[in-house]
């Protein structure tokens, strides 16, 4: 790792429980969590300028450009919280946005030590999305089999309701999906060719696939 610092991303289709160890990951390496939507969700919150023109683009269902993406990375890198390293989720997407980030970290002399891939087959995602509850202000993800909550609707930590995505169903799923091969599935072998590819079965029990995470993060470690 970079004096001791940990830059990775993880890489997976929707719900494939990215979301699950990235709190784990958060909580055992220090590293500050820079999750798409969250990003832009603070930005607007934060009634900057860059917060008010994402605003107006995701008001007028514009889409947000990689540039701006970017540049809120970039932006989040210099936070304390960012201090030992970040973990991204949901992005990069595509090869022209990984291109796009791997000159960020160029310009500071560092480099990426791990993109994970939850690798798992299409066919379960559907009872996992269709089951999935969420904690809106902190993006907890929950599931009415695999993880309820434990009171019914309410999140955990501050007992707030719990909403369901539109898109969490299985129509919107195959769209997603679509995407995903077509557009992300090509990160895996762009990142392979950098020896920073590493792949978990994400279909496995929550413990065993954080077992093999650890194993990964904690051999950047000693490279």
């Amino acid at each position: 790792m970079s004096e001791g610092k940990l830059y990775a991303m993880l890489i997976g289709p929707p719900g494939a429980g990215k979301g699950t160890q990235a709190e784990k990951i958060v909580k055992r390496y220090g590293v500050c969590h820079l999750a798409t939507g969250d990003m832009l969700r603070a930005a607007v919150n934060s009634g900057s300028e860059l917060g008010n023109e994402l605003k107006h683009i995701m008001a007028t269902g514009g889409l947000v450009s990689d540039d701006i993406v970017v540049n809120l990375i970039r932006d989040n890198m210099d936070s304390p919280s960012c201090a030992k390293g970040f973990l991204l989720d949901g992005f990069p997407r595509t090869i022209k946005q990984a291109e796009k980030l791997d000159h960020l970290l160029a310009a500071r002399d560092l480099k990426l030590n791990a993109a994970v891939e939850f690798a798992i087959d299409d066919a379960v995602l559907v009872e996992r999305i269709e089951g999935r509850w969420i904690h809106k202000a902190s993006g907890r993800s929950y599931h009415t089999k695999f993880h309820p909550p434990k009171s019914p609707g309410l999140d955990d930590v501050t007992g707030e309701p719990l909403y369901k995505r539109p898109d969490d169903n299985a129509i919107a799923l195959k769209t997603r999906l679509e995407a995903y091969h077509n557009q992300t599935k090509p990160l895996m072998d762009y990142y392979a060719k950098q020896g920073v590819h590493f792949s978990v079965n994400a279909d496995d029990k929550k413990a065993n696939v954080w077992k093999k995470v650890m194993g990964i993060f904690d051999s950047c470690g000693k490279k």
